[in-house]
């Protein structure tokens, strides 16, 4: 015998991510609550609801609109590339328009009866053959009729109609907290089947976005919150982090770090699919590794994506031709791509999907990104962690080697937030340190982390002229680079430490 999850039939919203999150999208023939504050995407996400039907499956569909007027929907979601007058025309979108007129200020007494509406539901729905429906906001019922016993029962009422029209409905309705209840009027979620809930919670001055749904009724879907985006000519795009597997295939093949002496100390190179962190205070040379990384790869063919957060394009380019690479010309050449952006230009979960949909466009076998310390800025702790194992998870399925670099709080070390959330996930890991020995301040480097591979355990000393990075002898002598806190030792203490770990 099957159960009731088994029989209850699902259509695919095509709301990028939504239909993972929903186990294949929204029930069928069922009326679904759509509940969020004012501006978190309530409406956008109906339309496109629509939006995604008509483009996608040729399912036609019809806009109730209980708030804004027909004119105003189509010019906000022409922003996002829906052409609404146009469908109108082609008979595949109808507007119902049941929102208020600023003539009539007629106020409802008594009972209330909204056969007619439903009359002129129902017509709108036969003249496109509407598969999709959409109520905008039945909250706006609320502020014309003082009865709220009468409009709960319209509203099941609508409910009903809704299922004998065998169309699949949205209604959205507006709350008052983020987290408290689910409507404003508290009988909005007792007429629908399922309940869907949109944040858009303001968290450390950083605003984050998640979706969530709360209840579907006979129906399997993923349970917590999800972020999401809303994306100029896209819409509201779903980021399922679940949905990220640990199916990444692992290569063998070696790469080079674009610098011979690193090459050595990690035992041949980076594997080809590594996520490598390089970590160091400001001014340590991290920029120049990223620059000798991308350079090295184009001189083997490779393509290259550079992703900067702190230097625009004209510094990058200026400080790669003083360390003997020209940038310019290998954009010319196809052979690399750089993109120069501020973090508070956009939201994390923004940052995410344009990085995805650059890699996308532009296939390359290498990505660089300068800093994701950067990037902590704009987010949450939660976001900023969710961010990284998105992303490195998509560049391992796309078998790209990802560079990323981070700053420590402090010129002699210390441990970042950024190291924190992306260090247990990362193959590789550099650090740069700096080392006062005797007033003079200099450079150490160390390869802490090297998965699957054997590599150089010493600190070694580098310098950066104008060729770029040189690698020099390892410290001796020296205890506490690490920490911070560097110390000389005596030959004949050190000989003495040397003897006990030998025992």
């Amino acid at each position: 015998m099957k159960s009731n999850a088994e029989t209850i039939k699902k259509i695919e919203t095509h709301i990028p991510g939504f239909d993972f999150i929903s186990n294949s999208g929204l029930p069928e023939g069922r009326t679904t609550l759509v509940s969020g504050t004012s501006g978190s995407g309530k409406t956008i996400f109906a339309a496109q609801f629509l939006a995604e039907g008509i483009k996608n499956v040729h399912q036609n569909g019809v806009f109730v609109t209980f708030e804004e007027s027909p004119q105003d929907i189509r010019r906000n979601m022409y922003t996002f590339g829906w052409d609404i007058s146009q469908w109108e025309q082609k008979g595949q979108w109808a507007f119902v328009d049941a929102s208020p007129n600023p003539e009539n200020d007629a106020i409802v007494t008594g009972e209330f009866d909204m056969g007619a509406l439903l009359a002129r539901i129902e017509h709108a729905v036969n003249k496109v053959q509407a598969k999709r429906i959409v109520l905008d906001s039945i909250g706006a019922i609320f502020s014309q009729f003082e009865n709220a016993a009468i409009v709960r029962k319209e509203l099941f009422r609508i409910a009903v109609a809704v299922k004998k029209m065998q169309v699949t409905a949205l209604m959205t309705s507006e709350r008052t907290e983020e987290y408290g209840e689910i409507a404003r009027f508290g009988v909005e979620e007792f007429v629908s089947d399922n309940v869907i809930i949109i944040r858009n919670v303001l968290e450390e001055e950083k605003r984050r976005r998640t979706i969530e749904i709360l209840k579907f009724r006979g129906a399997s879907h993923r349970k917590g919150e999800w972020p999401f985006s809303i994306m100029p000519d896209e819409g509201i795009i779903v980021i399922p982090l679940s949905a990220i597997e640990l199916k990444q295939k692992s290569s063998n093949v070696r790469i080079t770090s674009g610098c011979n002496e690193l090459d050595k100390m990690c035992g041949g190179g980076f594997f080809r699919d590594s996520i490598i962190l390089v970590s160091g205070a400001t001014g340590n040379g991290k920029t120049l590794m990223v620059t000798e990384f991308t350079a090295g790869g184009v001189k083997n063919g490779e393509r290259c994506l550079l992703f900067a957060f702190e230097e625009s394009q004209d510094q990058l380019f200026r400080n790669a031709t003083g360390w003997g690479y020209d940038f310019e010309e290998m954009e010319k050449k196809g052979q690399l791509k750089v993109v120069c952006l501020y973090p508070e230009t956009a939201g994390l979960e923004d940052h995410l999907i344009n990085i995805k949909a650059q890699i996308e466009d532009f296939k390359p076998n290498r990505l660089a990104l300068d800093s994701l310390s950067a990037l902590e800025r704009v987010s949450t702790i939660k976001g900023f962690r969710e961010f990284v194992i998105g992303l490195t998870s998509f560049i391992k399925h796309q078998e790209i080697a990802g560079l990323f670099t981070a700053t420590t709080p402090t010129l002699l070390g210390g441990t970042s937030v950024t190291e924190a959330h992306i260090s247990t996930i990362t193959d590789s890991i550099i650090l740069l340190r700096y080392v006062e020995i005797l007033g003079e301040m200099r450079r150490g480097i160390t390869v802490l982390k090297m998965r699957g591979s054997m590599h150089d355990k010493e600190i070694r000393e580098f310098a950066i002229d104008g060729e770029g990075m040189h690698i020099k002898e390892p410290f001796r002598n020296i205890s506490g680079i690490l920490s911070g806190n560097a110390v000389y030792i005596k030959t004949g203490e050190l000989e003495r430490l040397n003897g006990l770990f030998k025992e």
